[in-house]
């Protein structure tokens, strides 16, 4: 498979047409997928290092997931990883193909199986609608765990619940924190969470961070391409000072809860605009007593393991040493 080649160039200035996306009179978004979409691959023979299946959530907000399962399978029971895919919480889906190959691959790299959410996108589905589409997630792996005889048979014969894992990159690391958050009010046993991974997690500010004003023009994710993302995504009326963007904001609003997270895992680079506000976050976690490992390197940009395909084989790695040491497994 050919590497993706980054979707955006800070040539075009207008954000909606830099997505290729375009703005209806009712407020909904009409989405050129620039990324196209790949189907489940249930069955063997399969060319692809994991099988996958989709399978329903909630009909009615027209959720899903898709999960992942090493082939051939190991022997002992493996982590079950929640994923939440990147996107500006506005694009892409668990079928398109940068995040189906990652969740392929990382199931079978690590080895774990990997549910992949389909959540509510905005702006038809504004914030928090996907932080109650990820926590419905969450409950639907509870009932998995409690009730294996109307389990899926990938879970019920694969996965020890008691190792789970929250992993989101960009948007998905925002949506995997506020997640967390979220669990704390619930009893989820016999599911435990262990960890949260989260990737160039998508945060920001009303006050423009020094990173930003630096990489205004990012090929990546220019900055009115996050202004905009943010206008649609955040609840009507809201400023990027709104506890859903702004890491400080959560803090003000959630306190003490967030110490009792579980332990992080977060990775930046200094070519990211959003790496001021992911550092903010690790500042704001370790204040609050959460163990935090995290890894900020200079050479990269938001989301380089999309493209490079040596970066993503070292975020695999940190990946596994991060899910390793709550295991009884080994790192490779």
């Amino acid at each position: 498979m050919s590497e993706p080649q980054p979707p955006f160039s800070s040539s075009a200035m207008d954000p909606l047409g830099l997505l290729k996306n375009k703005l209806n009179p009712d407020g909904s978004l009409t989405r050129n997928d620039v990324i196209p979409r790949v189907p489940p691959s249930p069955t063997p023979p399969t060319s692809e290092p994991s099988l996958s299946v989709d399978i329903p959530l909630n009909a009615a907000a027209n959720t899903s997931l898709r999960l992942f399962l090493p082939h051939p399978p190991p022997p002992e029971k493996l982590p079950l990883i929640l994923h939440f895919h990147g996107g500006g919480f506005i694009l892409y889906h668990p079928s398109s193909v940068i995040f189906h190959h990652f969740c392929a691959s990382l199931a079978a790299s690590l080895p774990a199986v990997i549910a992949s959410l389909d959540y509510r996108l905005s702006p038809e589905h504004r914030l928090p609608a996907a932080y109650d589409d990820a926590l419905e997630a969450l409950l639907w792996a509870q009932t998995q765990a409690r009730d294996p005889a109307q389990a899926h048979p990938w879970l019920r014969d694969h996965v020890d619940f008691s190792k789970c894992f929250l992993l989101g990159s960009s948007a998905g690391g925002n949506i995997a924190y506020f997640a967390a958050l979220r669990a704390l009010d619930h009893d989820l046993s016999p599911l435990k969470i262990r960890g949260i991974l989260m990737n160039a997690p998508f945060f920001g500010g009303s006050q423009r961070s020094d990173s930003e004003l630096r990489l205004v023009n990012d090929r990546i994710l220019p900055l009115s391409v996050t202004d905009l993302m943010w206008s649609l995504s955040l609840p009507e009326g809201a400023d990027r000072d709104h506890e859903y963007c702004n890491p400080t904001a959560a803090e003000a609003a959630h306190g003490e809860k967030i110490g009792q997270l579980p332990a992080c895992f977060i990775n930046g680079y200094g070519g990211d605009p959003l790496v001021d506000k992911e550092k903010e976050l690790v500042k704001i976690l370790e204040a609050r007593g959460v163990r935090v490992e995290k890894r900020f390197v200079e050479d990269g940009y938001h989301v380089v393991e999309i493209f490079d395909e040596a970066k993503a084989l070292v975020f695999y790695q940190d990946i596994k040493n991060f899910v390793f040491s709550f295991t009884s497994q080994s790192s490779i």
